[in-house]
């Protein structure tokens, strides 16, 4: 029943000011008893190139991947499901009903992806408790969204995938949420994820937005990765006239030419 996870892609923790949404989101690999692979949340369109890139550098074609588990709906979350044709798709009943409902044109909510999904064969639609996976259960945390599911994978190393219940270090540390339908519902799921989080030493959490996070012996929270994200733009006549934007931390624009 044991679950090793690492991450394929690195949420990052901005907004686009000018241009919606940034969606930059965490997804997970999860390799499991009895061969299984899943994919935890499969990131928005633009993330498909590196997820295929990111998929064979950890050895890994998408028709082996087994299963894919979806925390919510929101486009930057679940849209690249149709890229792994082989996978049992593990998503919240009362989410897809929600999303389903929705009229057309939601701003974050995907419409043709979601009734495709719907229809799909291999859909299992999720409560809290068990997920039929051997060692992964999930509970519901309302709040980012009123459904939105955080798994908890048993291994050597537990891992609890949480995506937007606390996208990021802030919202766990002060338990709010910048994104909420309901701030009170937020601020208790919030408290339950840290409750989870701490009540078994050594776990790591992989937030939607943010570095995979364990907490140190004195309750602080370390990052288990080295931020890297940048933009390149072209404002010049060349195309050799590269400038590049460092967007971690430490980051400064430079040029590249």
């Amino acid at each position: 029943m044991s679950w090793t996870v690492e991450s394929l892609q690195q949420g990052y923790p901005g907004k686009s000011r000018y241009h919606g949404g940034l969606g930059w989101s965490t997804i997970g690999l999860a390799r499991g008893p009895e061969g299984r692979i899943a994919v935890l949340d499969t990131g928005g369109f633009g993330a498909r190139r590196r997820l295929l890139t990111q998929l064979q550098a950890a050895g890994v074609s998408p028709e082996e991947v087994t299963d894919l588990l979806l925390t919510h709906l929101h486009y930057d979350h679940c849209l690249n499901w149709p890229m792994f044709p082989r996978a049992t798709i593990h998503a919240g009943a009362a989410e897809l009903e929600m999303a389903l409902a929705l009229p057309d044109g939601d701003p974050l909510y995907p419409e043709f992806t979601i009734r495709e999904l719907a229809r799909h064969p291999r859909l299992r639609r999720l409560t809290d408790g068990a997920t039929q996976l051997p060692g992964i259960t999930c509970f519901t945390a309302p709040g980012h969204t009123m459904h939105h599911l955080v798994f908890v994978l048993e291994g050597e190393t537990r891992t609890i995938f949480s995506a937007d219940v606390a996208k990021n270090r802030s919202e766990l540390v002060t338990g709010r949420a910048d994104m909420t339908l309901d701030a009170a519902a937020h601020a208790a799921s919030i408290s339950r994820l840290n409750a989870t989080w701490r009540a078994v030493p050594g776990t790591v959490l992989l937030p939607g937005h943010d570095l995979p996070l364990r907490l140190d012996t004195a309750g602080n929270m370390v990052p288990l990765a080295e931020r890297a994200c940048a933009i390149d733009a072209w404002f010049g006549n060349a195309l050799e006239d590269v400038t590049r934007y460092d967007l971690t931390e430490k980051g400064t624009a430079s040029s590249l030419a």
